[in-house]
């Protein structure tokens, strides 16, 4: 999802997810990996759980450990 349709959510939005419950999940931005995480369910809604961070030498190439 673009920055730009984030920034227009509102309270009441709907966001379409193509996985379900307990599937993995990558978090982007601008093709970058920042994080990892699950698909969950908290309240009947779905909301994502962050499993990991990228640390910034492996966001920029350097290797390393997370």
């Amino acid at each position: 999802m673009r920055i730009k349709h984030i920034l227009g959510l509102r309270p009441g939005s709907v966001v379409e997810l193509d996985r379900l419950a307990g599937e993995p999940v990558e978090l982007t931005i601008n093709k970058t990996l920042i994080a990892r995480g699950e698909v969950v369910v908290v309240d009947e809604k779905f909301a994502v759980r962050i499993t990991e961070i990228v640390s910034p030498e492996k966001r920029l190439g350097g290797g390393g450990n997370p």
